[in-house]
């Protein structure tokens, strides 16, 4: 992985680095891997949004999720200028089984249910960091630049999502989030039909 200053606490979090077999399909599939990529970056918004209406009285949540979706929005609307630019129509695809799986371990209850939301975007936010940098030197000079322009922010989305899910838990979250930090790792490296931005070892 790239020596990026803001990646150590990624490489710390996730339970695993994302396999060779992924990276190489990636380069393989720029196409689908633009596409959902802007799917993603839209769901990231859509999952702030989401916090914003929901908890309306945590107010560290409301500034950090309203900036949060600012920022996934603008990074929606440059996958979608790049894929424009190389002539890829953005079209619908089978959403992949990383998201649906991780929240599938969410806890019912409101405080809770709320906790494993955010350790569940700590997660995501961590692993879209973690591909970014390992795709970099694989991809073109543009694509390149552009996942590098990406890791500050989505470090950041990392760290805010893991902060407020400890302020709010009012105790030690570790044992959750590795319980999910397992289940994640599952995901990432179990066989894997369909190639999406968070999926699995191509089967």
């Amino acid at each position: 992985m790239s020596t990026h200053p803001d990646l150590q606490p990624v490489r710390d979090f996730l339970g695993c680095a994302t396999p060779a077999a992924w990276l190489d399909q990636a380069v393989a599939q720029q196409e689908i891997l633009l596409i959902d990529h802007a799917n993603c970056e839209k769901k990231a918004a859509a999952t702030a949004m989401n916090l914003l209406y929901r908890h309306i009285d945590r107010s560290e949540l409301l500034h950090k999720m309203s900036q949060l979706a600012r920022e996934e929005l603008l990074h929606f609307e440059q996958v979608v200028a790049i894929m424009e630019q190389r002539g890829i129509a953005y079209r619908r695809l089978s959403a992949s089984r990383y998201a649906s799986g991780l929240r599938d371990r969410m806890r019912s209850g409101h405080l809770e249910t709320l906790i494993d939301t955010l350790i569940i975007g700590a997660f995501v936010e961590a692993r879209s960091c973690e591909r970014f940098a390992a795709l970099m030197p694989l991809l073109d000079k543009t694509l390149s630049r552009f996942y590098r322009n990406l890791l500050r922010s989505e470090a950041r989305h990392f760290e805010d999502y893991l902060a407020l899910a400890r302020m709010y838990a009012g105790e030690d979250i570790e044992p959750r989030v590795q319980q999910f930090r397992e289940h994640e790792r599952e995901l990432i490296e179990a066989p894997d039909a369909q190639f999406r931005f968070h999926s699995g070892v191509p089967a």
